[in-house]
């Protein structure tokens, strides 16, 4: 595993000596097992360690580099923004909000810690991080505007890894639409993200990841959540476009009348590795939890769903939902589900299920017969297929980004 590397943590900016040498023990529990493989039940349907090695002669760590671009911003709707480049936070801007009522800073990387078990990339991240963004809404504040992250990816990275880590906290009664925005120049490399996510009494967060252009990025990011009475979190991944993309969710619904809800629409191309791999604790009574995965596949592309939904005995009245769906467009593509339930309380209404498929050709037909050409009539339907899992948002203008952002994506298929 060391003949892979060629790590420099002397280069990484520390705080003390004591970081320094945590650093440097975290990186050699690293070493000792490597990148994940199928011998870890998490990781059954991807193995990392054989993509990594298959794809990487050299990783070295990122720790320097020069950025004097211009990001294209947005122009479909008004919106806040904080910059990242290469995973460092570098600027923010509030200019549609109470400035005194969110705060957003640099994460110092001394700071950067996980709780759940998350193994060796976990150990990787702590002697690699260059830390990332702290983000806080104040109590009874709800954003006026969502704010996009321009997470920016220079094309100095070839065999670089980048490693970060958010943290996210909204206060009692509060309100949060966040869009992750992905902007890729030609590189190819590792990113390795850990965020924690504290959700208040009554606060409502939704998430959004969005890929803007195909890239040869390899992504990992681990999401650790916790919310409170009443309170919301909604994620809608549309991460489309990445060589190879793995989000782990873990979210613990800790107090009544909290619900999540994970969303996601993926259309993968030509040798694309994508998986969604969630855990969803029910901890408290009269939760609910609503979960909709749906893939596109084609050309020998591989899509994986893990969803797992934990019911604890006192979480009486639970909600639970889950669903998985693939539309498989070729013989040479796969999708592999992995539903679970583990339930201690027996007054709950959980239920769980997988279809995959091609596309109804009694739809394309009927279609067809109404004069729409065959691949138009393809497309209109798989539009129609991941749309569906815009139903919670609406900002409008919000919605239709979301929604051309889509079709940009089935356009592209062949």
């Amino acid at each position: 595993m060391e003949k892979l590397f060629d790590i420099d943590l002397e280069k990484i900016s520390t705080s003390s000596k004591q970081e320094a040498q945590d650093r440097e023990k975290n990186f050699k529990f690293f070493l000792e097992n490597g990148f994940p493989n199928k011998k870890d039940e998490n990781w059954k349907f991807t193995d990392l360690s054989s993509i990594i090695k298959k794809n990487f002669k050299k990783i070295s760590n990122n720790y320097d580099f020069t950025f004097n671009k211009k990001i294209e911003f947005i122009k479909d709707f008004q919106h806040n923004y904080i910059i990242l480049v290469n995973g460092i936070f570098k600027f923010s801007e509030l200019k549609f909000e109470e400035k005194d009522k969110v705060k957003i800073e640099s994460l110092a990387s001394k700071e950067i810690s996980n709780s759940n078990n998350s193994g060796n990339l976990q150990y990787l991240n702590k002697a690699l991080s260059l830390g990332g963004f702290n983000l806080e809404v104040q109590a009874d504040y709800k954003l006026k505007k969502p704010i996009v992250i321009y997470n920016y990816f220079t094309s100095s990275l070839d065999n670089k890894i980048i490693n970060n880590s958010n943290k996210i906290h909204l206060n009692e009664n509060s309100g949060l639409t966040l869009l992750e925005y992905n902007i890729i120049e030609k590189s190819k490399f590792i990113k390795n993200t850990f965020e924690k996510i504290n959700i208040g009494k009554g606060a409502v967060l939704k998430n959004i990841i969005i890929q803007k252009t195909k890239s040869n990025g390899y992504f990992y990011k681990n999401i650790l959540g916790s919310q409170d009475y009443d309170s919301s979190y909604q994620n809608f991944i549309l991460s489309s476009g990445l060589k190879f993309n793995k989000i782990d969710i873990d979210m613990d619904l800790k107090k009544e009348n909290s619900d999540c809800f994970i969303l996601s629409g993926l259309t993968l191309g030509e040798d694309d590795h994508q998986e969604i791999k969630t855990q969803i604790n029910h901890l408290a009574p009269n939760c609910k939890s609503y979960q909709k995965i749906k893939n596109v596949l084609e050309s020998n592309s591989k899509g994986v769903y893990q969803g797992k939904i934990f019911v604890k005995d006192v979480a009486q009245k639970t909600d639970a939902y889950q669903l998985s769906k693939a539309l498989i467009l070729d013989d040479l593509s796969e999708f592999n589900a992995k539903p679970e339930l583990e339930i201690y309380a027996d007054d709950v209404k959980c239920s769980h299920g997988s279809t995959s498929g091609s596309i109804d050709q009694d739809a394309i037909h009927y279609l067809m017969t109404r004069g729409i050409e065959l691949d138009k009539a393809k497309k209109l339907l798989i539009k129609g297929f991941l749309n569906e899992i815009f139903e919670n948002i609406h900002e409008n203008s919000l919605k239709k980004f979301l929604e051309k952002s889509i079709e940009e994506q089935v356009d592209g298929i062949s």
